[in-house]
Order: structure tokens, then sequence, then C-alpha cells
């Protein structure tokens, strides 16, 4: 490795199969800018390693012993977190109830046990970039099917309104895109979106993208992805 390149992304697997951890570590460990520090087969044990290990990206399991998914989550990305961690959820469809209280604890992205190599590297990036995983064929879907059937109370209000523009960029967000395809179809600067979705997620409360996305799809003005 040269020194103009970026350090691996330090990754920690929370998983109790023990099948799905050795899976994933070979997916990850297959890119040359990803590296495993750790795994953990129950949420205690995870935390516990987030702790000595400080990883960029925590890649978590929602069913765990001694500690579910959610909880982890909460403890490792959530307001009170004291040593912050990215944290990337393995959902399936039918644990969509759970999606929604995982990205308000803080998740940065969600992902599917059955997904791709690619896309379980790409949320990784994504995560460690500060980013997170919003796409069409997987978060956007589960995003949709979660919140929809929910009634938008007083806590879903920001505590300042968004202007004009900055609800069509969440709407775009929900949406999947990114900025650099937020700007190319509202004609402005990627610049000028990543300045309206921080605005946005300051006024909304959420530490990231999927957040804004979550209150996007509950007031009903996320902008939909054609197939």
């Amino acid at each position: 490795m040269t020194s103009s390149n970026p350090e691996p992304i330090r990754t920690l697997i929370a998983d109790d199969q023990e099948a799905v951890r050795r899976s994933v570590r070979r997916i990850l460990e297959a890119q040359t800018d990803i590296t495993v520090v750790g795994e953990a087969a129950d949420g205690v044990a995870a935390l516990e390693l987030a702790a000595e290990l400080r990883p960029d990206v925590a890649l978590v399991d929602i069913r765990m012993p001694r500690m579910d998914g959610l909880e982890l989550t909460r403890r490792l990305a959530g307001p009170g977190a004291v040593t912050p961690v990215r944290v990337v959820v393995l959902t399936t469809f039918d644990l969509d109830e759970y999606v929604y209280p995982a990205l308000r604890y803080g998740a940065s992205g969600f992902l599917l046990k059955r997904s791709g190599p690619a896309l379980l590297a790409e949320a990784v990036r994504a995560a460690a970039g500060g980013e997170s995983l919003i796409s069409p064929a997987v978060t956007v879907r589960l995003l949709q099917h979660v919140t929809e059937p929910r009634r938008v109370d007083r806590r879903s209000a920001p505590a300042a309104p968004l202007t004009e523009r900055e609800v069509e960029i969440a709407g775009h967000v929900a949406g999947g895109r990114t900025n650099a395809d937020i700007a190319a179809e509202l004609f402005i600067s990627p610049g000028t979106v990543k300045t309206h979705v921080a605005s946005i997620q300051r006024k909304l409360g959420v530490q990231n993208r999927v957040g804004i996305a979550v209150h996007a799809w509950e007031m009903g003005y996320a902008v939909s992805t054609a197939p």
C-alpha cells in the first residue's frame, strides 16, 4: 500500500451464525480497501469488541443472543455512543418490523442477508464515508414497506420547518438518489445538495441520509424510483 492510498476500512462482523460470519468475512477480505478486524456471535461480545478494536463499520445482525441488533445499534451508533461506530444492519424482508427502529437508533443502512458481494462491499464503503446505502433494490423498498402503515405523530415534525427546496431534496434522498444524481436532476451543484442535506439532517435531528428517507416516506413526499 502506497502512502497515497487510504487505510483499509476496519470492519466488525456481528452475527450468531458462524456460516454467515465466515461468508461475510470471505467477501469483505477479497476487497483491497476493507479488512475484518473481528467477529462476534452475540451483541454483548460485539459491543466489547467494538470498544477494544475501534472498527470503522460494524455489520450487525438483527437477531442475536444476549443483546439483539437493535440495542447494539443504539449503543454503537446512537446519540449517546461513547465511541461511535457506523452500523449496517443485516436483515430479511420478514423482519421489516425491526428496520424502522434500527434506523431511528442510528443505523447507516441495511442489507438483506442474501445480498451479493458487490452490494455488501458497497454498503461498508458507503457507511465508512458517512453515507447510507439507499438503493432502489433494497433500502427504499424496505423503507416504503415499513413506513407506509405508520401514522405520523408529533415527533416526526422537524424542529424547524424544511424549505421548499429541502423538501424536494429530501424526497430525492428517499428515492435512493446520490448527491450527484440530485444535482443533475435539479440543475444545482453537488456541493449545494450536500449543504442542503446537512441542513435537513440538523432540522430533523437525524444522523444520516436514512433518517431523512424515513421522514420523507412518513410525510409522503418521497420521490419514487423507476424500476
